[in-house]
């Protein structure tokens, strides 16, 4: 019966949170409505929405979002040439659950771990 998700994250400034995934990690605007304190943005087949929350304390915020890849490899050299920076404990590595995993911060210190199954 499900069929899909798209997990909402809280962002202090959309202008900030738009140019990063935009910019940083390659993803789209998704639709064709600009909702005042609201974003949406895919790639492939991943939509990711933000809803906005000014008074965010980045240092408590423990957002989180686990992506599946099917090239992790090519993501993370993608992502290394567009100047993204790696989190400091999420180099990519194969974990030993049988995933090989990396995982950046996004502005508003929302964790994003990228991974694919070996």
């Amino acid at each position: 019966m499900l069929t899909n998700i798209h997990p909402k994250l809280p962002m202090q400034d959309k202008a900030t949170t738009t140019d990063f995934y935009l910019n940083k990690l390659g993803f789209q605007n998704f639709g064709s409505v600009d909702f005042d304190g609201y974003l949406m943005v895919e790639k492939d087949n991943i939509q990711i929405h933000f809803f906005e929350f000014k008074e965010l304390d980045t240092r408590t915020n423990y957002g989180q979002v686990y992506i599946r890849a099917n090239d992790i490899d090519r993501l993370y050299q993608s992502l290394l040439d567009n100047d993204v920076t790696i989190h400091p404990n999420g180099a990519l590595q194969i974990k030993p659950w049988g995933q090989k995993e990396f995982s950046v911060l996004d502005p508003d210190n929302n964790l994003l771990t990228f991974g694919q199954s070996i």
